[in-house]
């Protein structure tokens, strides 16, 4: 009875926390909302700062600004165009160069962005900063961040059913149920749940790249440039939460007419 009970609840969670999300269209799990989401990426993002230096006043950290004010007005453009007028409202941008030899960068959810400074000679160029601005904005605004605690959430749930289901087991036998569980999950369903999100972003990034004036097919030099600063050391992609490179840059070629469009209804015309 305690197990059909867990297994209603989760069924019912996951009617109630589907919403559509306005740039892939598709129905999202999303458990936590942007109230409770949003004070504890700020407070994360002010304590990074704190905790790290950045790079102010310089040629490098205005065009990281630069560049995010155009994305964030090309997903506002975007937005707006499609219905989604009040979608921004409790977003905070903010656009910070920080210095480290770790080729990254992030946005945590509100909008909160930190660029490494050594991702800029791969960037190379505005509008391969814009790649990586439109890619990690896309995460953002498509709340992959509150998807993946909830996909957490999600597989805790199915931890404790597996665990009524197999309470009159032995330990030994439990163990071995747990250890099963655990693998099918992270390479069946977590794994592919985390690629899904990058190529997610792949795609919303080159959207507003494009929509923000930066040419989408510059996104495919600034990803093989990427590919060969990491060395083909990458894991295989089933077990990485990110797509192989070769996999990354066919899709994207694959995309960009679709963002040559989406641009065009904001006036923007590529040859």
């Amino acid at each position: 009875m305690k197990k059909h009970l867990i297994l209603f609840f989760v069924a019912i969670s996951i009617v109630i926390s589907c919403a559509k999300n306005p740039f892939t269209g598709k129905n999202t799990l999303n458990f936590v909302s942007n109230s409770e989401l949003f004070p504890t990426s700020f407070q994360q993002y002010g304590t990074f700062l704190k905790d790290n230096k950045v790079v102010s006043g310089t040629t490098d950290a205005k065009r990281v600004e630069t560049v995010g004010l155009k994305i964030k007005v090309a997903a506002e453009k975007y937005l707006n165009a499609n219905g989604f007028k009040d979608y921004l409202k409790d977003y905070s941008w903010e656009y910070k160069l920080v210095e480290s030899k770790e080729v990254n960068a992030w946005c945590l959810p509100g909008g909160k962005i930190v660029f490494y400074s050594a991702i800029l000679p791969i960037c190379k160029d505005d509008a391969g900063m814009a790649t990586v601005m439109g890619h990690e904005v896309a995460h953002a605004l498509a709340n992959h961040g509150a998807q993946r605690m909830s996909a957490g959430i999600l597989q805790q749930a199915g931890a404790g059913v597996v665990g009524i289901v197999t309470d009159s087991k032995s330990n030994q036998e439990k163990q071995v149920w747990m250890t099963a569980y655990g693998g099918v999950t992270q390479y069946g369903a977590m794994l592919p749940f985390s690629r899904s999100h990058e190529s997610e972003a792949d795609k919303i990034g080159l959207i507003l790249m494009a929509i923000a004036g930066y040419d989408p097919t510059t996104a495919v030099a600034f990803w093989e440039r990427m590919s060969a600063n990491s060395g083909g050391k990458a894991q295989p992609e089933f077990l990485s939460t990110h797509p192989s490179d070769a996999t990354r840059i066919e899709k994207l070629k694959s995309l960009i007419p679709e963002a040559k469009i989406e641009a065009a209804k904001f006036g923007v015309v590529f040859k």
